[in-house]
This record gives structure tokens, C-alpha cells and sequence, in this order.
């Protein structure tokens, strides 16, 4: 019986596993040296906000695996040996595989800073993540949090929820600017500071300082203003967890190296989720993506091509969606911080700077090309069919009580949308 081995448990590895199961009766192994269970990472802020609890994040019963004949081992994987065919773990036992997939995901960039890993110092990542802020949030009045990004916020508005004072050190010169265009990067800027979070911008941490114990006691920064805060929070982003496939012959770069079918360069071994990196990027995507979504295609995609059906992995246009505190944020096409040249961009915000949208559409035949909106929530499926059919900007202006997905009583805001691109565009047009 054919053994496939997967190393990782999270969105990709376990949807890997369930649908390979329905296909097939390969003997599965999942080794992971985190939770025992698979859970979901993007509600770990939701527990310790109160509003779940750790078993409410995990989709499956425990005894799923079992259930479904997959063997879960939790340990560390130290070594792949390809010529052997096995793995090698923390304690020395030694997995053989026909057929080995590497899911193991991101690990929170750290930068060499002066006491990174000092105690008080974490990311938002693991569950681990989460038991340490429990234990550390009691007692602390102030926590700084490094990096402007998606966990970033997550970790401000998580901390704010305890009293925790907050200040938010973000190195660019407006928060997310290098994805959000000036006018929503400006208008989350002001509902972080609403929200009674220091922000910091253009600003930089030099070094984490400890006390006797320990412990973090102050963080400096580029300015030369030295922070006392019990928690530091490093956020700036997350790269490939692969460090441990170095002089395994396994092709490497930011992450490992995959083509369509996530085979990487040696027969029989692949790898999905945040951890693979495509040779060449498809469509106008990065050749990783560290997304929910994504991770769990590659599951689908890949237990196609272990059952039997080789399939290519094709995301489709690219989607997003999170929350800047309480303003939901989607995403759907391509809308970049900076019009390209063949592009024009229409924005509007309303007067309350709580509700945005932006639209990107091609100079010459004004085919839609991406929205972003800003607490305005709109159908998916709506922005999948037009870019398929590369309908024009004003198919989809016209169209706007068709793709507004907020429910029936809500307030829309499609006229004045409406109303504003044609005074903006119609003199373009004639």
C-alpha cells in the first residue's frame, strides 16, 4: 500500500488528507510539532477576545483522523533524506514514505534584533502564540507591536480588547501602504488612532531591552524614544518555514520550488501552502502566497494528482478579505497602490471616511480590472463573472446593487457612487 507522508498540519496538509481519503485508500501520515488538531490560525484573535473558544476553531471532531484512518504524529522534522526516502524527526525515529508532501507552512519574520527572543517578545501565529499572551496579558499596561500589516492590526485590536495600552510601530510613512492605495492607507491611519492606538509611522525598532529576569522592559526606537511595555508583538510579516530542507537537495529559494503541478524537483516529493514557491508566477500573483484560501486550493488541487488525475494548480483571480478593526476590507482583481500606466483608478469614500471603494479599470477600453472596498460588502461571485468576462468599469457601476452583497435594510450607497464616476469620467468618454 502506497504511504504518503505530509509534514504540516494546518489548511493545506489537512485538506490534502481528507481529500485524498475520499479517493483513495493510501495509508496517510500527518507529522506536525504544533497543535495536535488542526485549527484555524486566523481565529486565534477571536479566543483571546472572548468570543470563542480553542475547540470552537477547530473544524473537526478529534476523532476525525481516526475516523478517516490518517495517523497523526506530533513531532519536529529535523531532515528530509530523498535517496532514502524518509524523514527524520526530533527524537531520531525515522518515517518512510512513497510519497512525501511538505506543508509546513510560514514562521513570523524576525530581523536579528537586540532581544528578539527575549521573554514578552511574539508573534501571532501559533497556538503557542496565544498560551504566551494569555499568561503575559494579565499583568501588562503597555505592548508595542512591530510591522503594519494584516497581524499586526489583528494583535492591536486583540490587545485593546484587555486595556492593554498600545503603540504600533509601522516603517512605512502610511499604514499598508505598499498595498493600499494613499486614500484607504490615509483613511485606516485614522481609524487606528480612533481606536486609541499610537501609531508610530516611519518609525523603526533598534532594539528590545530586558530586565533582570529576563523579561522585555523596553523597546528603543530609530527616533531615539525609548518604549517601557511588558509584550512586543513582531508582526513584520512571515517568510517560508523551510530552514530544516537545507542540503536535503530539495530546490530552494524564498520557499521551495514548485511548478504547476507543486512537484517539486525531485521525483515524488511536493509541497503546498505558505511554504511553496511557484518557479513562475501565475497571472499577476506572487510566487507565494501565504493565504487561507490558497492553501486549501493546493490540498484540493494537489489530492488530484495523488489519486490518479494529475491536475495543474490554478487559483483563478485573485481575492482577499480581513478587517481593519471594525471596517471589513475586500478585495477582488487587481487594484495596486500605484496605477500602472495602462490604468486609471476611481475612489470614492464617503463622507463618515469609514466607507470606500476603489475601482481599477484599463485606460483605453476601460475593462474592469479590480475593486477594493471598505465597509461595503460585495458578492464574490458578482466580481469572479466580470473579470472572467472582462466586462468594462461601467458594466460593473451599473451594476452595483447586483454585486452589493450587504443585506436589504442597510444603507447603499450606490448612487452616490454612481453619481460621482459620471461626473468624473462621462466628460473622459465624449
Amino acid at each position: 500500500m502506497e504511504h504518503i507522508v505530509i509534514i504540516g498540519n494546518g489548511v493545506a496538509g489537512v485538506t490534502l488528507a481528507r481529500h485524498i481519503r475520499k479517493k483513495s485508500d493510501s495509508k496517510i501520515t500527518i507529522v506536525s510539532a504544533e497543535h495536535e488538531f488542526y485549527f484555524s490560525r486566523t481565529a486565534l484573535m477571536y479566543v483571546f477576545m472572548g468570543h470563542m473558544k480553542l475547540e470552537h476553531t477547530q473544524p473537526y471532531e478529534n476523532d476525525f483522523w481516526k475516523k478517516n484512518n490518517i495517523d497523526l504524529i506530533q513531532g519536529l522534522v529535523t531532515s528530509v533524506v530523498p535517496d532514502q526516502k524518509e524523514i527524520l524527526l526530533e527524537n531520531d525515529t525515522k518515517i518512510s514514505f512513497d510519497k512525501l508532501v511538505l506543508a509546513t507552512g510560514s514562521k513570523p519574520n524576525k530581523y536579528g534584533w537586540p532581544g528578539q527572543d527575549l521573554k514578552g517578545v511574539t508573534g501571532l501565529y501559533h497556538k503557542q502564540d496565544l498560551e504566551s499572551l494569555e499568561e503575559w496579558a494579565p499583568t501588562a499596561k503597555r505592548a508595542v507591536i512591530v510591522g503594519g500589516g494584516l497581524i499586526g492590526i489583528e494583535l492591536a485590536e486583540m490587545l485593546r480588547s484587555r486595556d492593554i495600552a498600545v503603540t504600533f510601530l509601522v516603517r512605512e510613512a502610511s499604514f499598508w501602504s505598499g498595498v493600499l492605495p494613499f486614500g484607504e492607507s490615509q483613511m485606516i491611519n485614522r481609524h487606528i488612532l480612533e481606536h486609541h492606538i499610537d501609531l508610530r509611522l516611519d518609525t523603526n525598532l533598534v532594539e528590545i531591552t530586558s530586565d533582570e529576569n529576563g523579561r522585555v522592559k523596553s523597546i528603543l526606537t530609530d527616533k531615539g524614544e525609548t518604549i517601557e511595555c511588558e509584550i512586543v508583538g513582531l508582526t513584520a510579516g512571515v517568510s517560508p518555514n523551510i530552514a530544516f530542507l537545507k542540503g536535503s537537495g530539495i530546490e530552494l529559494d524564498k520557499g521551495i520550488k514548485v511548478n504547476r503541478y507543486l512537484e517539486t524537483n525531485i521525483k515524488d516529493i511536493y509541497a503546498i501552502g505558505d511554504c511553496a514557491e511557484q518557479q513562475q508566477a501565475i497571472d499577476q500573483r506572487r510566487p507565494i502566497e501565504a493565504v487561507w484560501y490558497t492553501g486549501r486550493m493546493m490540498g484540493e488541487t494537489l489530492a488530484q494528482t495523488l489519486t490518479g488525475t494529475p491536475t495543474k494548480y490554478s487559483p483563478g483571480h485573485w481575492f482577499n478579505s480581513a478587517k481593519f478593526l471594525d471596517i471589513e476590507y475586500q478585495t477582488y482583481g487587481w487594484v495596486w497602490a500605484k496605477a500602472k500606466e495602462n490604468e486609471e483608478h476611481f475612489y470614492w469614500e464617503h463622507d463618515s471616511g469609514k466607507k470606500a471603494i476603489r475601482i481599477a479599470f484599463d485606460k483605453k477600453d476601460h475593462t474592469f480590472l479590480g475593486i477594493n472596498t471598505f465597509g461595503i460588502r460585495m458578492r464574490h461571485e458578482f466580481f469572479d463573472a466580470v473579470l472572467t468576462k472582462k466586462e468594462t468599469v461601467e458594466y460593473v457601476i451599473a451594476n452595483l446593487a447586483t454585486a452589493n452583497f450587504d443585506p436589504e435594510l442597510y444603507t447603499t450607497y450606490n448612487q452616490a457612487i454612481q453619481k460621482q464616476f459620471i461626473s468624473q469620467f462621462a466628460t473622459k468618454q465624449n
